[in-house]
């Protein structure tokens, strides 16, 4: 029922034809350059292959052949933290769980004309009780290979409560706790959502966002890395040196660099002093909100060129994506608040607290390449490899490969009075077209052999 619903939405889905595509006069994103060359995929696979000899030959007619006009073509985008868009919050446990997951469906095919093809679903800080309700909604689906599906979980990230209560941001701190043991996160998630599946290749939870210096955390990294879940070092008072160490047990991520954290200081270097090790394996991962709000832009820059590689935009996005400016009302952590949108920006009325924003992936994108000058390649790494690295999803998610996944971005470029930036032409996921840009000026043209 529900895919029939969401197939009556896109009456532009390519599932129809020959099962072999072949994009040509167009430029592949490979190793932060524009490779010109063609890309093949397979329909019915969902995956890049190579180009196939003997029968099925440039001249088949069992193959598409599409013309780009030039265009770009990069692997699907991947947001590591959204908390929720076009007026569903992930967190917050509706009801009728039904119409949760029907609105999920919606906002899961709505993120493609953002750009996002994959994603993290993310809870915030939260009673057990919610987690144990969601969490199974939010199971990775990528085993199902059903474009109609839209956007793709990966995963979950639990975003909280292990936090520290000094730097718990627009988080509840009546519902922030600390782990002694194990058993105690079990206790928090479920236990059954901190199981590696064999099947989906991930537990229903594939990062968490925690204090390392609370509790017995730290030495609890191992084993949530023994399940393949992710250790972000966020909302947290930890030192430098508690950081490291942090590292050294296996977490390889930091949420939302500068926001939530000790400030830099050249003798007191905070969380921040990790991304200066020595060597690339001892180097995290760290997510970067590019609105203008949460970091200054020259911060961005700052970063950015200080070490391209391991850099990931997150939009840290919420609900109210898509919602005009107001006075809205938010259920934080079984407590009732209050948010102020104005534009990007979301504070907790009455404060200046960021409660995330209402930026898109794209609108990050266009940001980091305006505030850096980088090249559009250099800059769509922070939002395919990138992410696709930290995620243990190499060659699977954020490259254009052969036997990579068959998602991808059809990008333009245009001039804006700020400079240059990229326009999203069309979206495909599993190697299906799923959403097509009405007002784009770059017509692409279809082929029959």
């Amino acid at each position: 029922m529900l895919l029939q619903q969401i197939k009556s939405r896109n009456p532009s889905s390519d599932s129809a034809g020959p099962h072999l595509v072949r994009f040509t006069n167009c430029r592949l994103l490979r190793k932060n350059t524009l490779e010109r060359a063609d890309l093949w995929f397979n329909t019915d696979w969902g995956r890049i292959i190579a180009e196939p000899l003997g029968f099925y030959s440039r001249k088949s007619p069992q193959v598409k052949v599409i013309d780009l006009n030039n265009s770009i073509v990069s692997p699907g985008w991947i947001d590591c933290q959204l908390n929720g868009a076009f007026g569903l919050n992930f967190s917050e446990v509706a009801q009728d769980m039904t119409d949760y997951t029907k609105r999920l469906g919606e906002v899961n095919h709505r993120l493609l004309q953002t750009g996002v093809t994959s994603y993290l679903p993310t809870i915030t800080s939260q009673k057990p009780a919610v987690y144990k309700t969601v969490l199974p909604l939010h199971k990775p689906q990528g085993v199902l290979r059903l474009a109609e599906l839209g956007a793709e979980s990966l995963g979950a990230h639990c975003e909280g409560p292990f936090l520290n209560t000094l730097k718990n941001g627009a988080h509840n701190v009546d519902v922030l706790i600390e782990a002694q043991s194990f058993t105690d996160i079990e206790a928090c998630y479920g236990k059954e959502n901190l199981v590696f599946d064999r099947r989906n290749r991930a537990a229903a939870i594939k990062m968490i966002t925690a204090a390392p210096e609370l509790g017995q955390m730290t030495s609890l990294i191992p084993e949530l890395a023994s399940q393949k879940i992710v250790f972000s070092i966020g909302h947290t008072d930890a030192s430098y040196e508690q950081a490291a160490t942090a590292i050294r047990h296996g977490a390889s991520m930091v949420t939302h660099l500068f926001n939530a954290m000790r400030p830099l200081h050249h003798r007191n270097l905070g969380v921040l002093g990790v991304l200066g090790h020595g060597h690339d394996s001892a180097q995290p991962f760290f997510g970067v909100v590019a609105d203008g709000i949460h970091v200054h832009p020259a911060t961005v820059n700052l970063v950015f060129k200080a070490n391209m590689q391991r850099m990931i935009l997150v939009t840290d996005g919420m609900h109210l994506l898509g919602s005009p400016d107001g006075i809205y009302q938010w259920m934080n952590g079984g407590s009732l608040s209050t948010i102020k949108k104005l534009g990007y920006r979301l504070t907790l009325e009455g404060s200046d607290t960021i409660a995330g924003n209402c930026v898109t992936l794209l609108e990050s994108v266009n940001n980091l390449i305006k505030w850096s000058g980088a090249s559009i390649p250099t800059v769509l790494s922070t939002v395919t490899a990138a992410p696709a690295y930290m995620l243990g999803l190499r060659g699977v998610k954020g490259t254009l490969d052969i036997g990579a996944d068959a998602d991808f971005l059809i990008l333009s470029e245009t001039e804006t009075t700020e400079g240059g930036a990229i326009v999203i032409d069309e979206v495909w996921k599993f190697g299906k077209r799923m959403y097509q840009n009405s007002q784009s000026s770059n017509q692409h043209i279809y082929i029959s052999n």
